[in-house]
């Protein structure tokens, strides 16, 4: 019986991570399927991991594609605002540039289509618009013709929110070949993240599914698998598990201490990041005063290049242990920052190795509780907040943080003079949010995240069976 061939699609390389570096090839290699890789980025999946691959050497999208991308964006959240009547929404608006006359015109005519298409007939002109000038491109024919040399049963999208993804898809569906899309993140749907449309819709969790069926009512139930997400297999791979002494050992840690994560955010998410790392060091010196013996390992967001922790790290460097993640930077983009494998062992041993975590409404929170370590979230304004910068409170007021059963799905810390009593109570065991965390993880990623690339498999072999 012939193997049936999927194409596993990279249109960027925020799905390296989860779908080359994790066991998903060597569970679909042993289900009987012929897998290549689709890719569209400059990592080579042939060269560095001998995976078969097709590049995709073409990544002229149109002009006009991601100012409509924007356009649709924003009137989804509109219609969100009006149809749940939530003003949640329009906090997740990047606000438009008009620092200069080519950005005035450019945000100008965004204004402009949004008001003449702001309904979700709207929507669907957009979206129709959008793939009318991406067909028009010479990469739709360009993957078209990969797809009709390769002939693929089936081409599985590892994100659902990339403009270079769009005109492949189409071309695909143009020649009749199932496409899925993997919603690739816990808040990417209420977030009006989703840019392609497929055939099928891979997602974490029956959360998830109902949130698919909620914001996008073209999509219907028979439409949508719940797989889990590869992105925690590797917390329950305890080969990648080192004893504290070899892990102290390679980076340099003191075996006599305990060490708290702080783990960074984006300037996006958390612009004032470095003042609760600050705050964090604070309270470790003086509990150190008392008879602790602790230390911090600062890991930083991987797409994080500021210098803005610089001063904080080097007034503390007593304190504080920098471990980078392995990640490389191949371009100017966020996107364009590609993880290593070696990075899952590096973080699967933080998280084991660490007492607990502390950051600004990070998933890490989720990583830490697999391995039955608390966290806590900052829900404080720093003393340098001001006009212009963005207050983190309004994180925890978005719409997929509403999935926590409890407040007691992480330890909030919304004083700063709260903080040292709460690092003390978890240290003595007195304070937890690891039941509540487990419940709430289940939620976000479903009740099997060990086997999410298996449930992926077998969800792409039922699509092609039926």
């Amino acid at each position: 019986m012939k193997k049936k061939k999927v194409f596993v699609f990279f249109p960027d390389g925020v799905g390296l991570r989860n779908f080359a570096f994790t066991n998903f090839k060597a569970i679909g290699d042993n289900m009987g399927f012929d897998i290549h890789y689709w890719n569209n980025t400059v990592f080579s999946l042939k060269d560095n991991l001998g995976f078969k691959e097709v590049k995709i050497e073409n990544h002229n999208i149109h002009l006009l594609t991601p100012i409509y991308s924007r356009v649709r964006k924003r009137i989804e959240l509109n219609v969100s605002k009006e149809k749940f009547n939530d003003n949640v929404y329009t906090t997740y608006k990047f606000p438009l540039n008009y620092k200069d006359l080519k950005n005035i015109i450019k945000s100008i005519y965004i204004s402009l289509l949004i008001s003449l298409n702001s309904s979700e007939k709207g929507i669907e002109r957009v979206r129709k618009k959008i793939n009318k000038l991406e067909r028009k491109k010479s990469k739709y024919l360009y993957c078209k013709s990969q797809l009709q040399e390769h002939k693929p049963d089936l081409v599985f999208c590892t994100t659902q929110r990339a403009t270079q993804s769009i005109s492949a898809l189409l071309a695909a569906k143009d020649l009749g070949i199932p496409t899925v899309a993997f919603v690739y993140s816990w808040d990417n749907v209420p977030k009006a993240m989703q840019v392609v449309e497929t055939d099928y819709y891979f997602v974490w969790s029956n959360l998830m599914k109902a949130q698919v069926l909620q914001y996008y009512p073209f999509i219907k139930e028979e439409q949508i698998f719940v797989t889990g997400t590869p992105q925690f297999e590797p917390h329950f791979n305890d080969s990648l598990k080192q004893s504290r002494e070899d892990f102290f050992n390679e980076y340099n840690l003191d075996v006599s201490k305990k060490y708290i994560c702080y783990s960074g955010d984006d300037e996006t998410t958390s612009p004032l990041d470095q003042f609760y790392l600050e705050d964090l060091a604070n309270a470790v010196r003086n509990l150190n005063t008392q008879g602790e013996n602790l230390g911090i390992i600062y890991r930083k967001c991987p797409v994080d290049f500021t210098a803005r922790y610089n001063e904080v790290i080097e007034a503390n460097k007593d304190i504080i242990e920098v471990i980078d993640p392995i990640w490389k930077q191949v371009g100017k983009q966020w996107n364009q920052v590609l993880p290593s494998k070696e990075d899952f062992k590096m973080l699967y041993n933080i998280c084991e190795h660490s007492e607990f975590v502390t950051n600004v409404c990070s998933s890490t929170v989720f990583d830490f509780v697999t391995h039955n370590k608390s966290c806590i979230y900052y829900n404080y304004e720093q003393p340098q907040l001001k006009k212009g910068i963005r207050d983190i409170g309004q994180n925890y007021k978005y719409v997929h943080f509403r999935s926590m059963p409890s407040d007691k799905a992480a330890v909030f810390c919304t004083n700063k003079n709260d903080l040292e009593g709460l690092v003390k109570q978890i240290l003595e065991g007195k304070l937890s949010n690891i039941d509540e965390g487990k419940q709430w993880f289940e939620i976000v990623a479903g009740k099997t995240p060990k086997k999410a690339s298996e449930n992926i498999w077998e969800s792409i072999n039922s699509i092609l069976t039926h």
